[in-house]
């Protein structure tokens, strides 16, 4: 199966890089030429364009940062639509409205071009040792043919229903994840400013029910003051903004997810933005006037 590969940012290049170990061609584009020239150096066959990718491929993945980006390389100029052929399958794996991944398949339907919404969790790491978390909206059919491409890039790939709902399972995946991070984030800095050493309380809680894959993967991280980032607060706005449109769309009210909103929003401001989403604990850091470390207590 001759794949394309749009898309090679902080998930886009270790997604691509795992399928071309797995000994899939693949045919790759990016706006940018640092990652598509490493992608070459790794094997991969340059694109001109995402027309030009499609027009080479049976199947055809798009890693890009929002509705806006993925609409453009599919439906835009020189867009996959202009170049794949009837029978070809789209998989867009970004993280996008739900909306927009329905209006695209509608688009591409008449063209004899089946897709399906795939987005993806566990962020950078994940994405480089191939143990994403793959949540898909499609026709089942269609799911089938890619399931075991997918599965090169991930640790569990679960069809979620029609097209849209991999978008759906995603924006409540982030919720739980932001509502996780703000109260880990409440919890330590309530225990510093006691005087309880955070790194001690962590060791506690983590066995317990409080645990949490979140809980594990952004304690130590904090502990460190580590906010290199995995998954940007920048990118955990634009999820919870789509997760708060959709919402409203349908009536859903969502408070605790409008507060972790514009906690992130409030770090945006104070130029955090391109950090960690684990860093949302600065913004409790600042309110209580403390510094969460290990071996450290006020």
């Amino acid at each position: 199966m001759n794949i394309g590969f749009i898309g090679l940012g902080i998930m886009g290049k270790p997604m691509a890089k795992n399928l071309l170990k797995a000994g899939y061609s693949l045919i790759v584009y990016d706006v940018m030429p640092a990652p598509l020239a490493e992608l070459v150096q790794a094997g991969a066959t340059a694109g001109k364009s995402p027309k030009d990718v499609a027009s080479k491929s049976e199947l055809i993945i798009t890693m890009l940062p929002n509705s806006p980006h993925v609409k453009a390389a599919v439906l835009g100029a020189d867009g996959v639509i202009e170049g794949a052929t009837p029978g070809s399958i789209l998989v867009d794996m970004s993280s996008i409205a739900p909306l927009a991944s329905r209006e695209m398949a509608a688009a591409l339907a008449p063209k004899g071009i089946e897709m399906l919404d795939a987005p993806v969790s566990g962020g950078e790491p994940k994405a480089i040792d191939g143990t994403l978390s793959v949540m898909v909206g499609g026709k089942e059919d269609a799911f089938a043919k890619v399931k075991d491409v997918l599965a090169k890039m991930a640790g569990s790939v679960v069809l979620c229903g029609d097209i849209g709902a991999g978008n759906v399972t995603k924006l409540a995946n982030q919720i739980i994840v932001a509502l996780n991070i703000a109260a880990m984030s409440e919890a330590f800095v309530l225990a510093t400013k006691v005087g309880v050493d955070p790194e001690r309380v962590f060791n506690a809680i983590k066995g317990g029910l409080a645990g949490s894959t979140v809980l594990n993967a952004k304690a130590p991280m904090v502990l460190e003051g580590n906010y290199k980032p995995g998954f940007r607060i920048e990118l955990h706005i634009k999820d919870l903004q789509n997760a708060l449109d959709t919402a409203h769309e349908n009536g859903v009210p969502i408070p605790l997810t409008s507060q972790v909103m514009e906690i992130m929003q409030a770090l945006k401001v104070d130029g955090k933005q391109k950090e960690d989403h684990g860093g949302l604990i600065q913004f409790y850091e600042k309110l209580a006037g403390v510094k969460v470390r290990k071996g450290q207590a006020s």
